[in-house]
């Protein structure tokens, strides 16, 4: 592979640093919580000028409410913003699934808000790094593509869903179903600051436990009450004892909230808990663990105990077909004197989803940055640039080489 058989368009994603820059600082001036309706229909409409200026047909989709536990213990809904999909040449013998989320962990009440430079190549924002960085990152890669005179032979579909921090439980089953229409997926959560790319991840489950319990006057009648906290704590630690009992398995009891006022037994208690597991034999193991322990509880006279949750993102495991991807990855880069590593992860995120579907991926192809899911999130301004020229050197590639389909067949 040589990258002056494209120098044109490598030379073209050249200018467009500082355009890109700005387009980032715009983007990152919305909030998009993810339960942030309102800023994310903002974020939709200033996408959505983006993605014309590319050709293609756009498509809004729906999603489901979400179930959630409350303090009380009652089943909510909670509704989800849109997600969009933005497709061209759908006849093309090859197609591709690029896939990005619209939301971040920053809620609209989180005080970080604003963006600042930490230097000239950094730069500190919201979202700047997951994902919105890697926004620009695809849409400039499939602005070269269309550049190319090999473009009409791939096609390829956009997918921006709004869920994505929270486990894309509302946009799982659309990420399914749009992956069997393809031969490869690109999704551009950010690469390391090092520029390494992810290879195998582990996969995700979150549930929610809640314990009802008796109130109770704290002096005259404590003997009568049935204390919530003290059987949601004792739950919890029975999880968090299978750390290091199950190979890799991790248990994370990340929020838990009962009672209210000190002289009185907290007769509610809501617990949540994340598990992160590279096997489906660990996913039995914890989801028996989480049944025997609610078991146990109920046993206990006077108490009530309701779970809610699941794994929504099965382990990735590199196949052949995400193998010989990285490959590929790597002679592009080797094309423009960029070293490309690749590394397994304990994170997940739709690339699973992806990979579960059947379609091989690469799922970080965005920018270089760091410290995401905090106030010190980074991106390096340098590798909007850098990672839109990996991923049309990628598309080029395939659009030139002859039956690419056949080095990876769709999922369906």
């Amino acid at each position: 592979m040589k990258a002056a058989d494209w120098h044109q368009q490598l030379s073209w994603i050249d200018t467009q640093r500082e355009s890109l820059e700005q387009r980032l600082l715009a983007l990152c001036a919305i909030n998009t919580g993810s339960w942030n309706l309102a800023g994310l229909e903002r974020m939709q409409q200033a996408m959505i000028p983006l993605l014309r200026e590319l050709p293609g047909r756009l498509q809004e989709h729906a999603l489901t409410p979400v179930q959630q536990l409350s303090k009380s213990g009652e089943i909510q809904e909670k509704s989800l913003a849109r997600a969009l999909t933005y497709r061209c040449r759908p006849e093309a013998p090859f197609q591709v699934l690029l896939v990005g989320h619209l939301d971040t962990v920053f809620a609209v009440d989180h005080p970080f808000q604003n963006h600042r430079y930490l230097d000239t190549n950094t730069l500190n924002a919201p979202g700047a790094a997951d994902l919105k960085g890697g926004l620009l990152v695809m849409l400039t890669a499939l602005q070269a593509l269309e550049q190319s005179e090999h473009k009409a032979n791939i096609g390829w579909e956009i997918l921006l869903n709004p869920d994505e921090e929270i486990g894309s439980p509302g946009s799982a089953a659309l990420l399914a179903e749009r992956a069997m229409h393809h031969h490869i997926g690109l999704c551009y959560e950010p690469s390391l600051p090092t520029g390494e790319l992810i290879s195998g991840r582990k996969g995700s489950g979150n549930f929610q436990i809640h314990v009802r319990g008796k109130a109770a006057h704290a002096g005259r009648e404590h003997h009568l009450g049935r204390n919530a906290i003290v059987t949601a704590a004792k739950i919890s630690a029975e999880l968090d004892a299978l750390n290091g009992h199950a190979g890799d398995m991790t248990v994370n009891i990340g929020f838990i909230d009962g009672g209210g006022s000190v002289n009185a037994v907290p007769d509610h208690c809501l617990v949540k808990v994340n598990v992160r597991v590279s096997t489906a034999e660990q996913q039995v193991i914890f989801e028996n663990a989480l049944q025997q322990t609610i078991d146990r509880s109920q046993r206990q006279d006077g108490f009530q105990v309701t779970a809610i949750g699941g794994f929504h993102r099965p382990p990735k495991i590199v196949t052949p077909a995400i193998q010989q991807l990285l490959e590929m990855l790597h002679n592009c880069g080797s094309a423009i004197d960029l070293p490309i590593r690749w590394q397994s992860t304990g994170g997940c995120c739709d690339g699973n989803n992806l990979a579960a579907a059947g379609l091989p991926n690469v799922d970080n192809l965005g920018v270089r940055g760091g410290k995401i899911h905090s106030s010190d999130e980074f991106v390096l301004l340098d590798s909007l640039t850098e990672r839109a020229k990996l991923s049309a050197l990628l598309l080029m590639h395939l659009a030139s080489s002859p039956k690419p389909e056949t080095l990876f067949p769709k999922a369906s």
